[in-house]
């Protein structure tokens, strides 16, 4: 694709970026026939492709962001399917946060807009908020007919309870016998409110295979979910708590990896080099480049440096793997999981058109709700077809969002692995 940016424009490393981006697209739009929007939609705006030409003329002519740009990257789920098909190695992610920050500066959306994502960006980053508004949940539930959509929306993705952690709250977990391994463990911000069952049995398997497991306190949420918004500021401000957070445990007990156990998080810290590849301070591009290095997903670094000691169950389950988009797309990380799950001795499927996203995409399923309906009807409908006894995949987003629409219990990776070393049986398979 020929761009037409000013040298001085180019002084902007964002925009020299976003040139380079855009002159690897050769307009052949095989990514519109895996974009899970274009498939609903048919509409060339609502594919990476012609999201690619509306963030091409708006940076190119530095204009800002109208609505028509706006509702067209809004309803971009950041699912990156089209970076998997793109045989050009168009980084569509770069370039579509780009332009989240675009709009986010220069359009002004309607009130009630702004109001919900304000609302979203400061709830969903601080486990202490997102409990409050839980509970706050719980009294006005009743009464959601008064509440306009979104919000009745959102409350119906309000957990109805909180279950506590069965790990004591402390920094530094050790195992019992000899200590092989040591690593800094992200517990999430929504994740360790409605699941921490999944950081349970992270720590469990690690401990009981010889791995010393460090929960840094002052790290809260990875980043991303404002990062999607378009909220630089306040993505970055989570960004450099975390790398200054990790990298003194770096230094001080020589991390071996920074484990994460949920995917879309996982797909933004191996970001955090390139996002701040240009920053005045050295010594954070530093840092920054270290724990991105460093950062994998539980079940990349269990199939790459832990021999895991399988116990036999005498009874077998037929198990649908979901390969979350973040996962399978963002990271490129889609036989590890399955490779460990098939250890366990049960029969591990894949899901018809798993590379399609199921709607969650973080925020994604409370601002548009009517795509998200649509995509996580045509994801159950595909889990039906294989039957399943329940569902395995490696992000909270998505077991929210399935959970939401199947009575098919669904469990995350680690909890199973963990049951089949070991460790406890998932509660949520408990009656199976």
């Amino acid at each position: 694709m020929q761009t037409n940016f000013t040298k001085k424009q180019l002084q902007d490393s964002n925009i020299t970026s976003a040139d380079g981006i855009l002159r690897k697209c050769v307009h052949c739009g095989f990514c519109n026939a895996t974009c899970p929007t274009y498939q609903i939609v048919g509409d060339e705006l609502d594919g990476p492709r012609g999201r690619i030409y509306l963030i091409k003329d708006m940076l190119e002519n530095d204009k800002p962001a109208n609505e028509k740009i706006a509702k067209h990257i809004d309803r971009c789920l950041s699912c990156y399917s089209c970076m998997t098909t793109c045989p050009s190695g168009v980084n569509y992610m770069h370039l579509v946060d780009h332009a989240r920050n675009h709009i986010e500066k220069t359009f002004v959306r309607p009130f009630f807009d702004r109001f919900i994502r304000s609302l979203l960006s400061k709830i969903l980053p601080s486990p202490t908020l997102f409990r409050m508004a839980g509970y706050s949940a719980r009294l006005f539930y009743p009464f959601r007919f008064l509440f306009p959509k979104k919000i009745k929306n959102m409350l119906k993705y309000m957990p109805n309870s909180f279950p506590k952690s069965k790990q004591e709250n402390k920094e530094i977990y050790s195992p019992v016998g000899k200590t092989y391994a040591r690593i800094a463990l992200l517990t999430g911000c929504v994740q360790r409110v409605i699941s921490p069952q999944i950081n349970d049995a992270t720590i469990e398997i690690l401990n009981r295979h010889g791995v010393e497991v460090i929960v840094p306190k002052q790290v809260d949420c990875c980043g991303s979910l404002n990062h999607h918004l378009g909220k630089e500021n306040l993505a970055h401000k989570s960004f450099i708590n975390n790398i200054n957070s990790w990298f003194k445990w770096y230094e001080e007990k020589s991390l071996d990896a920074i484990l994460v156990t949920t995917s879309g998080c996982g797909t933004t810290l191996k970001d955090y080099g390139y996002i701040f590849r240009d920053h005045p301070d050295k010594e954070l591009r530093k840092k920054a480049k270290i724990v991105s290095s460093l950062a994998k997903d539980v079940t990349e670094y269990l199939g790459k440096n832990i021999k895991l000691n399988y116990i036999n169950q005498e009874k077998k389950f037929k198990i649908a793997y979901h390969s979350a988009c973040s996962m399978q797309h963002g990271q490129r990380i889609h036989k590890q999981p399955m490779d460990l799950l098939k250890k366990t001795g049960n029969e591990i499927v894949e899901i018809p058109d798993g590379h399609l996203c199921c709607g969650s995409a973080g925020t994604y399923n409370l601002l548009q709700d009517e795509m998200a309906s649509e995509l996580l009807k045509r994801k159950v409908s595909n889990i039906d077809k294989v039957k399943p006894d329940f569902i395995s995949t490696g992000n909270i987003g998505c077991m929210t969002q399935i959970s939401s629409g199947t009575k098919i219990p669904i469990v995350h990776t680690i909890e199973i692995l963990n049951w089949y070393t070991g460790g406890s049986k998932p509660v949520a398979i408990n009656l199976l």
